[in-house]
């Protein structure tokens, strides 16, 4: 009975998502699952499929979209990452992605917020989320914390000390739990060498990308888009080159 109940919230939730996105002018769309070639992420590896890979999200096939003039796109789709299994990861799983030409990651994270209580309510959940056993009220603030803040209050290291010793991935596991414990929590502007798409802040060393935690859960990642060719081009070297490695 359990399994049939998470069947029918997930489809009232798919079909939540579709209502919100139809009552904000966007446009479903479909893309190749089969693709010619993965975006080079560090920490990302594609499944090799005759000689294409799986998609490890549609990020790509959707910036065509854009650029071909789609303002307001969204899909939900299969996705598929090698060697990634754990208790908050498999190979395949089922991904939303949108985006909205024009908005910045503060705009990102305003609309994330308005499309996560809106499916909550239609899908019966009302103001409160609750995961294993931890309830968190979604109806009131939301908080926003930079990465940097983070570490000077959850971790026994500076974000910049992190970095340099090469642990920030490590480091960032120890202060997840703490995360959105209490109420939704955007964390937000991370070391750019943490946001290979995203636009740098005022020409700093901290990209404009954000992440949002329930119950020290990653619920989502977004950004303000790079782009700038040039620099598109220079660290998707840089990310080749550290994937050679």
């Amino acid at each position: 009975m359990k399994r049939k109940n998470n069947l029918q919230l997930r489809a009232s939730i798919l079909t939540a998502v579709r209502d919100f996105f139809a009552g904000h002018n966007y446009l479903e769309v479909e893309t190749p699952v089969r693709i010619p070639a993965p975006a080079p992420e560090a920490h990302i590896d594609a499944i090799e499929s005759e000689g294409r890979f799986l998609q490890t999200s549609p990020e790509l096939c959707m910036k065509r979209l854009l650029a071909a003039g789609y303002k307001r796109i969204f899909q939900i789709c299969r996705c598929f990452r090698k060697n990634e299994r754990g208790s908050r990861h498999i190979p395949e799983f089922t991904m939303l992605e949108w985006y909205h030409a024009g908005f910045n990651y503060s705009d990102m994270m305003y609309e994330t917020e308005a499309l996560i209580k809106y499916v909550a309510s239609k899908s019966g959940c009302g103001n409160r989320i609750t995961y294993q056993g931890t309830g968190v009220d979604i109806g009131g603030t939301w908080g926003r914390m930079t990465v940097a803040e983070a570490f000077d209050k959850y971790a026994s290291v500076s974000v910049d000390k992190a970095l340099s010793e090469g642990n920030f991935d490590i480091t960032m596991a120890e202060i997840e739990p703490a995360l959105g414990q209490s109420a939704p929590l955007f964390l937000y502007d991370y070391p750019a060498s943490c946001g290979a798409l995203a636009k740098l802040k005022n020409g700093s060393s901290v990209a404009e990308r954000f992440e949002l935690y329930i119950c020290g859960m990653e619920l989502c990642n977004g950004f303000t888009e790079l782009t700038d060719p040039k620099e598109q081009r220079a660290r998707f070297e840089k990310e080749l080159a550290f994937r050679k490695k």
